[in-house]
C-alpha cells in the first residue's frame, strides 16, 4: 500500500553534484548555453553522470528547452530494486534547490492506461538517474510537476507498448501542450575514447532518425553498453505518436573532457526530440 504522502530525499547531492544550493546554482551557471533559444520540444535524452563529467552536456541541452509544467522522467533502474516498469504516483522529491511535486493526477491517468506500470516507491529510493536531472531543470524553470519512470526491463515489445500506453493517456486528456518527456541515459562505459565515439555516433544516429527498432539492434549488434537503451527506446516511440518530426544533438562529450584520461571514457549525449 502506498502511503498517501512520500517524501523522496536526494540520495547522491554532495557527490554528483553540490549539496549547497549557491554552489549548485552557480556549476549549473557556468554549463548553461547563455546564447540558447528556447524551442518547444516533446522530449529531450540527458546524460544522468556527476555533473564535473555529464553537466555541461544536460545544461546545454536544457538551456534550448521550453520547459513545461510537468515532466515525465523516463530512467533506468540500475539498482535492480522494484519492478520490471516502476511508477512512483505521488510525493515529493527533495533537491537542493527545493521540492518538487509529483503530478499524481497523470501519474493515475497512466496507470489507469498501462498493463506495464506499477505503483512503487523501492525502485526510486536509491536510484540516481532521475534525481541528477532535478536541479538542472530546476535551474532553468523554478516550478514544474514530475511523473518519475524508473524502467528495468530490455523487452522491445514491452517498451513499444508502455510507449503507446503513455503517448495515447497524453493524446486523450489533451495534455501534449504542457508535457515534456525526459529520458536520462549515459553513452558507452569504460572504453577508450575513440572506440567509444565510433560506438555512440552509431547509437545517436538511429536516435536522430527517430528510429528505435535501429537503436535496439545497434546497441546489441556493435555492443553498446548505454545504460538507458530502454527509456530513450520509450521516448522515441512515444514522442512519434505525438508527432515528433525530427531530432537533433544539441551536445556530446566524454569523461576525458574533464578527466584527461582518454583510455576509459563514459560518453554522454544530449539530444532534442521537436
Amino acid at each position: 500500500m502506498m502511503a498517501e504522502t512520500n517524501l523522496r530525499k536526494p540520495v547522491v547531492a554532495g557527490q554528483f553534484y553540490p549539496l549547497d544550493a549557491k554552489s549548485l546554482r552557480g556549476m549549473i551557471s557556468v554549463f548553461a548555453d547563455k546564447e540558447a533559444q528556447k524551442k518547444d520540444v516533446i522530449g529531450a535524452i540527458l546524460p544522468h553522470a556527476g555533473y564535473i563529467y555529464s553537466g555541461k552536456v544536460a545544461a546545454q541541452a536544457v538551456s534550448g528547452i521550453n520547459i513545461k509544467d510537468n515532466l515525465v522522467l523516463l530512467g533506468p533502474n540500475h539498482t535492480g530494486s522494484g519492478p520490471n516498469f516502476s511508477i512512483m504516483p505521488q510525493g515529493t522529491w527533495q533537491t537542493p534547490l527545493g521540492d518538487v511535486e509529483i503530478n499524481g493526477s497523470m501519474a493515475n491517468l497512466f496507470l489507469n492506461k498501462s498493463g506495464c506500470l506499477e505503483a512503487d516507491i523501492l525502485a526510486h529510493q536509491d536510484e540516481h538517474s532521475l534525481e541528477v536531472e532535478l536541479p538542472i531543470l530546476q535551474y532553468f524553470k523554478s516550478s514544474f510537476k514530475i511523473v518519475p519512470i524508473a524502467i528495468k526491463s530490455f523487452d522491445l515489445g514491452l517498451l513499444k507498448e508502455l510507449a503507446k500506453e503513455l503517448a495515447d493517456a497524453i493524446n486523450e486528456n489533451d495534455l501534449k501542450k504542457s508535457t515534456v518527456f525526459i529520458a536520462s541515459s549515459d553513452m558507452t562505459h569504460y572504453e577508450p575514447q575513440k572506440v567509444a565515439e565510433i560506438k555512440d555516433a552509431l547509437a545517436i544516429e538511429a536516435i536522430v532518425a527517430l528510429d528505435e527498432d535501429k537503436l535496439a539492434r545497434v546497441v546489441r549488434d556493435s555492443d553498446i553498453s548505454m545504460c538507458g537503451v530502454a527509456p530513450v527506446t520509450v521516448l522515441i516511440k512515444a514522442a512519434k505518436l505525438l508527432g515528433a518530426k525530427g531530432a537533433r544533438l544539441i551536445k556530446y562529450q566524454t569523461s576525458a573532457d574533464a578527466s584527461g584520461d582518454a583510455s576509459s571514457v563514459v560518453g554522454y549525449a544530449g539530444i532534442t526530440i521537436y
